[in-house]
């Protein structure tokens, strides 16, 4: 469904009830007041909302704040403002949405042979990986299409974006959520080496994904002794040439297998390196080259695949916190109505949020992903966005997306900080964290039964530090039949 559509069925959408003001006169418990000073973290850099869930129908009131603390407070949220993206993008486009793939021609295929390009036109698809884009060439080479005489023509027209320097965040251009989106986006632009120690052997194993045309690796690194700590340090690794990668170290035995994703140091090579790579491993032939342009008006369509399923996707954005495909959904948002561009996309999350949730002050967006310094919203308007969405058609995709306390995604670790904590498998979650930001949003089931909605925000130079004051607050959230 079109979006123009879909907004014109958002009049029959159900809308957030503003909450009541409350005053802030409920007392944090001392528990977590004291995990936030042993931080040095002060109260007044914190943001809370405790609030039972609101499960009745759209047109009950507001449900009275268990804690609530700053609550309206404009707070920078780090990645949980992947909620507002990820809500809106389910709203509007529904969980069953799929990104269409679609490969064109402009000559005519006679025994196996293009005479002409072939093009490979993105549609913004976030999660094109490896094994997606092997099955889509093999699906091409299937119907009957072995030999390209003319070039591979990469069209990310879908998307209208300017350059984008992927150290300008915080100078870590090799850093995979700092990949910048792409109308047509393979892989994350991002490679995965596995490392495996051979002892019989004194080495490691190195294996890298994907295949890239031109591009070399070793296929080993010697093994050293000593506990496994700073091992991607011991390596020495070398990425600053796009034609080949260095390990000048070694790995140490004690680390066992490990793997460890790099953003390709030349993002816009690493697409055609990529397809070039992957066309000539399933038997391919290619006369030309593979390169980026636009496909024009005559072609014809060869083959079409769709991408997975939007709840498919929101779940890799919420439970591993994933930047790139944040963005890549935020985008899509504008361009079912021409090339997606940031500026269009913040126009129709607006638009959606002034619909669905009147009352709330509309959050500050930049891209979507909370990869940024300028986005705000606030835990009283996460709250209502998390209350809206409980009562949404798209209550399952966004549950399901969130990390489970102590089970999986970003706060698996839960497990590991208290293993005997009552919150483990008791809270949906979305983290965030940033310099000077950590966050925590999503649903707490209490002991009686009773499922909560929880925020907290902290916008403080010690932020990294609140963690266990997080776990603190969970506790006590869970904990809800004690007096």
């Amino acid at each position: 469904m079109g979006l123009a559509m879909v907004l014109a069925f958002q009049s029959l959408a159900l809308t957030a009830k503003p909450l009541a003001k409350q005053a802030e006169n409920q007392r944090v418990p001392e528990p977590v007041v004291q995990a936030f000073k042993q931080a040095k973290v002060p109260m007044s850099a914190v943001s809370i909302m405790v609030t039972p869930l609101n499960n009745a129908s759209p047109s009950a009131g507001p449900s009275k704040p268990r804690l609530s603390l700053h609550a309206n407070a404009e707070m920078n949220p780090a990645s949980v403002m992947k909620l507002i993206t990820t809500s809106a993008g389910l709203s509007l486009l529904g969980p069953d949405f799929t990104w269409r793939n679609k490969v064109w021609v402009d000559g005519p295929v006679k025994e196996g042979v293009l005479q002409g390009n072939l093009y490979l036109k993105g549609s913004g698809d976030p999660k094109l990986v490896v094994e997606r884009l092997q099955t889509l060439l093999q699906d091409v080479m299937a119907k009957g299409l072995r030999e390209v005489k003319g070039d591979i023509v990469l069209d990310g027209s879908v998307f209208d974006l300017p350059h984008q320097n992927p150290a300008s965040f915080d100078d870590e251009p090799l850093r995979p959520y700092n990949v910048a989106p792409q109308g047509l986006l393979l892989n994350f632009n991002a490679m995965l080496f596995k490392f495996t120690p051979d002892a019989a052997r004194g080495e490691a194993k190195v294996e890298g994904e994907p295949p890239l045309a031109n591009v070399q690796w070793p296929s080993s690194v010697p093994l050293s002794a000593g506990p496994c700590q700073d091992w991607r340090t011991q390596l020495r690794a070398d990425f600053s040439k796009a034609d080949s990668v260095r390990f000048n170290g070694t790995y140490p035995k004690a680390c066992g297998e490990q793997k460890w994703p790099v953003a390709y140091i030349e993002p816009q090579s690493f697409a055609p390196r990529m397809v070039q790579a992957m066309w000539r491993q399933a038997g391919g032939q290619l006369k030309g080259q593979v390169r980026h342009g636009l496909m024009p008006s005559q072609v014809t369509l060869w083959h079409e695949a769709p991408s997975l399923p939007l709840s498919d996707i929101v779940a890799d954005i919420n439970k591993f916190s994933n930047n790139v495909m944040a963005q890549q959904l935020f985008l899509t948002l504008s361009s079912q109505q021409g090339a997606g561009n940031f500026a269009a996309s913040k126009q129709v999350v607006m638009q959606w949020w002034a619909k669905n949730m009147p009352g709330h002050k509309a959050p500050v967006i930049d891209n979507g992903s909370g990869l940024s310094r300028e986005e705000r919203s606030s835990a009283q308007a996460l709250t209502a966005l998390l209350q809206l969405a409980a009562q949404s058609n798209y209550a399952n995709a966004l549950q399901n997306s969130l990390a489970i306390a102590g089970v999986d995604g970003t706060v698996v670790r839960l497990r590991d900080r208290q293993p005997k904590s009552v919150v483990i498998g008791r809270a949906k979650l979305k983290s965030g964290s940033l310099r000077d930001v950590a966050s925590l949003a999503g649903y707490v089931e209490g002991l009686s039964g009773q499922t909560f909605v929880f925020v907290v925000i902290v916008n403080h130079p010690n932020a990294n530090a609140t963690r266990p004051a997080f776990d603190k607050l969970l506790e006590w959230t869970v904990q809800d039949q004690k007096k």
